[in-house]
């Protein structure tokens, strides 16, 4: 018998356990009979906790140690918090967020460990594997930290899976055609993302993907918040935490309530002991609210369309998943932006889960193979001499997958080499995200003559490992890229696709530029040695020094383009010279040999 392997959703605002029983996948159902359950943690004062409804009914008593949306924060540094949490935030000495004394991973590991409860009580045996889900675009470090709270709960993580990629594969288990191309926009608590997938003969291949994973309907529920305050003449700021709590709750019981109604009552009795508040919030104005917010969804759509290099007319669904897909807004811009009615027969909640659920099955042997092919949404690569990047794996490519290539020393008895790990779509090192950096040592070696290859691999789970050799001697420096990748801010990522479309042209001039400096500063000083050696004719010699003055001209200017010209027409000029010296070179080497 195979062992059993759970599939996870581990979502902002809900979370799910499936399992794949007599060939089908199921959703496991809680205590209370819901195959959903709240992604709230409730912290006592004396360490007891409570994961789910029996979390939130402790907010009427003590709302500010009731933790929701932890998502948002694990795998993030301080100078990566943008966004405002509804509890107090503390900081490690690492500069990494706490929740009342605890981690976003400790946190988490509750919620993982009650997924990991129901399925034992359901099942009645003991099961310590799982596939968990993560939005497309959380990063690297994000990824590990989730793995680490699959490991505090008990979990050995087999797999993490992209959530897009879950909701297609549930979606794909019995309604595709032999070969069809799916969008799936997934808009939850707290992330968005669209991936477009291709479907053909069992296997599943990501061709784009573009999110935020800082985008959901908890800044829905922050803008209705804010609308009231600012209706009622109150400020955030003069809000007890446990008020803040309140109000949250509330703003997003009123978004719930206005996908179905056309109006309703923002109630918060007595939130500071005293004063309440009551105001009436409409459909229309929820939608004006949230205008800007669905439009920065259909931003990532556009750009997703564009890498994978489709139009609308070329998918055969706009698969919509998430809890926020059920507000109307959202359905009829998503319905406006692909031209065609969005497919909703997934369930926004369960869809994620039922797909890491096959998945899961997929793994254990339970069901037929299916390939799951995932890409990387952002290259890779390290910088190299000049500042410039030197992609090793570009974005969109299927993983998992590895890229390796060979790089040598810049300057005579140089014993080292710094490998600095980039993220990013920018030509220049400088204007790119570092996701790490280590020394390799080698043995001092004249200019070009050490050898270091470093490979680049990433493994299914999106988990980023460099390794950097010594040729000569054979010795590995190997580092797994995981907490480094927290210091990117998720929100500058479509900032980051867009400025490399915006300075396509001035970056590849400063490549140009740089790369023809970099040969200019290694030509003029050998051409120099060896017009004083007096081996060039007086007529070349004129041409030569001519071309000379044009380089160091060209460099003053900076100018990409005169310069790289520049460089072209002093390497033709010293052609036959550079010719005549490795003749004469050869000619002494043959004398040494007939003397011996």
């Amino acid at each position: 018998m195979s062992d059993i392997i759970l599939g996870i959703d581990l979502g902002t605002t809900n979370s799910a356990v499936g399992v794949v029983d007599s060939g089908f996948p199921i959703l496991l159902a809680n205590e209370e009979g819901k195959r959903i359950t709240p992604s709230a943690v409730w912290l006592s004062k004396d360490g007891a906790t409570a994961v789910g409804e029996k979390a939130l009914r402790q907010r009427a008593a003590e709302p500010g140690r009731v933790v929701t949306s932890v998502k948002r924060l694990i795998g993030r540094r301080r100078d990566d918090l943008a966004d405002d949490f509804s509890l107090p935030l503390d900081w490690s000495q690492a500069g990494l967020p706490l929740v009342l004394g605890k981690s976003p991973e400790e946190i988490s590991a509750e919620i993982l460990r009650e997924m990991k409860r129901i399925a034992e009580w359901r099942l009645e045996r003991e099961v310590t594997k799982a596939v968990i889900t993560v939005p497309a675009y959380f990063n690297d470090g994000q990824r590990a930290a989730t793995m680490r709270a699959g490991e505090m709960a008990g979990l050995e993580v087999v797999r993490i899976i992209n959530e897009p990629t879950a909701a297609a594969l549930a979606y794909g288990l019995d309604k595709l055609e032999e070969r069809a191309r799916v969008a799936v926009y997934d808009l939850g608590g707290g992330t968005f993302d669209l991936s477009i997938l291709e479907m053909q003969d069992g296997v599943f291949q990501v061709l784009a993907t573009h999110g935020d994973t800082r985008l959901g309907g908890d800044d829905l529920d922050r803008l209705i918040l804010q609308h009231v305050l600012q209706a009622a003449g109150l400020e955030e700021a003069q809000l007890e935490p446990a008020a803040k709590v309140r109000f949250l709750a509330e703003a997003e019981r009123v978004k719930k309530a206005l996908s179905s109604t056309e109006q309703t009552e923002f109630q918060v009795p007595f939130y500071d002991g005293e004063k309440s508040i009551g105001l009436p919030v409409t459909r229309e104005r929820m939608e004006e609210l949230a205008r800007p917010w669905i439009a920065k969804t259909l931003r990532h759509c556009r750009q997703a369309m564009v890498d994978a290099g489709l139009n609308a007319n070329d998918l055969s669904a706009v698969v919509l998943v998430g809890g926020s897909t059920r507000i109307p807004a959202v359905r009829t811009a998503v319905a406006e932006f692909f031209g065609r009615e969005p497919d909703v027969s997934q369930h926004p909640d369960e869809a994620i889960a039922l797909g890491a659920t096959i998945q899961a099955g997929v793994l254990s042997g339970a069901l037929r193979k299916m390939v799951l092919l995932d890409v990387t949404p952002l290259s890779l690569g390290i910088e190299t001499f000049g500042g410039l990047m030197n992609v090793l794996i570009p974005r969109n490519t299927t993983i998992p997958c590895k890229a390796g290539e060979m790089f040598t020393n810049a300057a005579d008895g140089q014993a080292a080499m710094r490998v600095r790990v980039l993220q990013g779509e920018r030509e220049m090192a400088a204007d790119n995200w570092e996701l790490g950096a280590f020394e390799v040592n080698f043995e001092s070696a004249p200019k070009g003559q050490a050898r270091v290859g470093v490979q680049f691999k990433i493994d299914e789970n999106g988990i980023l490992e460099v390794l950097a050799r010594d040729v000569a001697t054979g010795t590995d420096t190997v580092v797994r890229i995981e907490s480094a990748a927290v210091d990117v801010d998720d929100a500058a990522v479509e900032t980051m696709i867009g400025q490399s479309v915006d300075y396509a042209f001035e970056d590849m001039a400063q490549r140009i530029f740089t790369e023809a400096r970099l040969k200019a500063e290694e030509l003029l000083p050998a051409v120099e040695m060896v017009l004083e050696q007096g081996l060039a004719e007086a007529d070349e010699r004129e041409t030569i020094l001519t071309a000379m003055s044009e380089v160091k001209q060209a460099m003053q200017a900076g100018a990409a383009n005169p310069l790289k010209a520049a460089v072209q027409r002093l390497d033709s000029a010293t052609e036959a010279l550079a010719a005549r010296l490795v003749e004469k070179a050869m000619d002494e080497a043959l004398q040494r040999q007939l003397g011996e």
